[in-house]
């Protein structure tokens, strides 16, 4: 994507060190520690839409404070956006330094007073920077422990911590507060030496179950989004938009928006809008501007993609391989030759994309619905030309990303209006402008042959997927002659390959793959006669994967047995984000209507250490939900750069009253790092359903999302 151009320019030029010194002149006094993220992965990985950042941050990356009214404060460039980081990372720093969780604060996203990241994505934050901050928090305690030695006249061997406090082990009496420590001083440390962080034997904080620490202000509407920052003056903005992605202006007459009270018309090239003081008004302004495009023919449209994208596709690339794919074939009794499809699907947050931006001389401070902060800053620096230390970005809470608040041409274009009103400006995408401009999960085709021999056990897997990406394609079953190629390992392909943004959602590439190999292991079964689940686990290695599907199949109660009266179940797997999930599901299916009726869904999940359970389940619970919208519902309809889906009246995502119950398993394993949370859950819902379709009335469908009408085709073709 061309706006991106400038990630590829050496890190020192997009300035991603931080100026520690003027953080320190705002920061007051306290008790500082510096510290670095141990796996640079989390700062400077390739994110959505953005190739992997060069040279990457060499100065700290996280600050800590201790401050003197005994507040632990923690400033990371991380931001929360649902998924409940607000939490777990508070749980990880409170436990490690002996402070109730209630007496940290999560300082998130402000490029001013937070380090450089390079995004809030891949399920990083916990799994990456969390044992960071761990470590930052028992270097913190040694610290305290070291300062209080010298004025509680005791050897520090001699001294333990709690509750925000240090004490004599002989003697509790003999303590003094981390505020007391911190009182008036301006202290900075540098984490350096090895620490040792605690044991889960030793967890008073971590991996206890705990109420996410955001939830009264979001369900009392309290909670600050983009939207409801108002700064004085501020003029909201409604920007004239193009019918199609590939739509050319021809002519525009403004005069009527011109003649509407208190409006004014703004245009900066290709960027026209209508500023107000009421959103309304200014909506009413711009229906009145008379503008003509020139829309070419579509070329494409969302039935004829695929062959479209088979076309396009680039020569492939081997990402997995192992024995000889022939010599599987000819020991194969049943070959199988599969093409599995999904289509276009929107991220579709509730909260639209928002930016408000006030441009003030060379400076512009702004407040944005986004998952990369310092992102956004680099971009409103250059599209105003300013340096990238005079833009400050502030991220309030965000409402849903999944990957699609990556991209920030909304702050752009408010950052492009405020300069010429010389006002603060609210962009406030509406749900037609959500869609239209979003970079939607891209359609993606897989295909598989595959062959069983006449014990049962596969012989061969020759897998090709085009344009998902290989996140979950490489297989993790036991198949002596194997092979896994990815056309085009990213999103957006060459220019040309899709008609308008593509880019992550949720577990990028993962649901795809995930629904081909799931799905394709069912239809071996199925020849081979072998119960599905048992299939699974003789060709299963890896002993944590066996363990998480034996544990989903006891609790579902799987019994093995083909349903029949249009009941039936599933199985499906899938890893993602380092964590192994298991997902079953029982369905009833309407032979003359094609209708899925999903009744029960089960999970079970191994992520490793469970930092925060409660928020692990309500994760594991929204992506089953979200899961089950583009299993069955959700699939972009279009013609050429024409979104035909604007709103939720024909873009169908999960309702309440089609939901079935849900449960949710976690395989607490102490002794692991901490995994993903926020995806894994989500990857096997396309597989569970199918398998369970196909139990259900013998109907393989091969196509995402499985509607009415696709079921119906499957049970026709038989």
């Amino acid at each position: 994507m061309k706006e991106f151009e400038y990630w590829e320019n050496d890190a020192a030029e997009i300035d991603v060190a931080m100026d520690r010194r003027r953080f320190l002149k705002t920061a007051g006094t306290g008790i500082f520690l510096f510290f670095s993220v141990k796996d640079l992965a989390v700062l400077t990985q390739e994110g959505p839409g953005r190739p992997a950042l060069q040279g990457g941050p060499s100065d700290f990356n996280a600050y800590m404070k201790i401050g003197e009214d005994g507040r632990v404060t923690c400033y990371t460039g991380k931001i929360e956006m649902g998924q409940g980081i607000v939490t777990s990372l508070a749980q990880m720093l409170a436990d490690e330094l002996d402070v109730g969780v209630e007496d940290v604060d999560m300082v998130m996203g402000d490029t001013d007073l937070c380090p450089f990241d390079r995004g809030t994505w891949g399920s990083l934050s916990t799994r990456a920077f969390g044992p960071s901050l761990r470590t930052a928090g028992a270097e913190a305690r040694r610290v305290l422990i070291e300062m209080a030695a010298d004025r509680l006249h005791v050897p520090a061997a001699d001294l333990a911590t709690e509750a925000g406090a240090v004490f004599e082990r002989a003697n509790r009496n003999n303590r003094i507060a981390y505020a007391a420590l911190a009182q008036g001083k301006k202290i900075e440390r540098q984490l350096k030496d090895p620490v040792v962080v605690k044991k889960p034997s030793e967890f008073k904080i971590m991996s206890m179950p705990l109420t996410r620490r955001d939830a009264h202000e979001k369900v009392t509407g309290k909670a600050k989004y983009a939207g409801d920052i108002h700064p004085p003056g501020m003029l909201y903005a409604r920007i004239l938009r193009p019918p199609a992605h590939d739509a050319k202006l021809v002519s525009v007459d403004v005069a009527g928006a011109e003649a509407v009270k208190g409006a004014r018309v703004v245009r900066d090239a290709d960027l026209i809008a209508v500023l107000h003081r009421y959103p309304d008004a200014a909506q009413a302004a711009l229906g009145k501007i008379k503008a003509a495009y020139d829309t070419p023919a579509p070329a494409v449209d969302d039935r004829t993609i695929y062959a479209h994208l088979l076309k396009a596709a680039p020569e492939g690339r081997t990402v997995a391989s192992g024995g000889d794919l022939k010599a599987g074939e000819h020991a194969a009794s049943a070959v199988f030759e599969q093409q599995y499809l999904n289509a276009y699907v929107a991220h579709a947050p509730m909260e639209p994309h928002t930016a408000v931006v006030s441009v003030e001389g060379k400076k512009a401070t702004v407040w944005a619905s986004t998952q990369s902060p310092f992102g956004a800053r680099e971009e409103v620096a250059k599209a105003l030309g300013f340096r990238p230390q005079d833009v400050r970005v502030i991220t309030p809470f965000v409402g849903g990303g999944f990957g699609g608040k990556s991209r920030n041409q909304q702050v752009v274009e408010a950052a492009r209006l405020s300069r010429l009103a010389g006002a603060p400006v609210q962009v406030a995408w509406t749900r037609n402008e959500e869609f239209f401009y979003d970079s939607f999960r891209p359609a993606a085709i897989v295909n598989i042959r595959s062959g069983v021999g006449s014990g049962g056990a596969i012989t061969f897997w020759d897998y090709g997927v085009y344009f998902a990406g290989e996140r979950g394609a490489e297989q993790f079953y036991q198949i002596p002659n194997h092979r896994t190629t990815a056309y085009n390992a990213g999103w957006e392909g060459s220019a040309g390959t899709h008609p308008f943004a593509t880019g992550a959602w949720r577990a990028p590439g993962n649901n795809t793959n995930t629904f081909a190999r799931e799905s394709q292991m069912d239809v071996m079964a199925a020849k081979a006669g072998v119960d599905p689940v048992e299939f699974r686990l003789r060709h299963l290695g890896d002993a944590k994967m066996k363990r998480v599907l034996q544990t989903a199949a006891e609790k579902f109660g799987w019994k093995g047995a083909k349903a029949s009266g249009g009941k039936g179940v599933g199985v499906a797997l899938g890893i993602d984000a380092g964590t192994y999930v298991a997902s079953m599901a029982e369905v009833v299916v309407d032979r003359s209507t094609g209708d899925v009726n999903v009744k029960r869904v089960l999970a079970v999940q191994d992520m490793g250490l469970v930092v925060n359970p409660a928020g692990a389940t309500i994760q594991m619970e929204g992506c089953i939900t979200m899961g089950l919208g583009y299993a069955l519902r959700e699939g972009l309809h279009f013609k050429g750069g024409a979104i035909t889906d604007v709103n939720f009246d024909t873009y169908e995502i999960p309702r309440f009253s089609w939901l079935p119950e849900i449960e949710t398993h976690l395989i607490d394993d102490e002794d692991a790092p901490p995994q993903g949370g926020g995806e894994p859950a989500i990857v096997t819902m396309g597989a569970v359903v199918a398998n369970a379709i196909y139990d259900a009335v013998g109907a393989r469908v091969l196509e995402l999302p499985m509607t009415p009408a696709a079921v119906r085709a499957a049970l026709k073709q038989g």
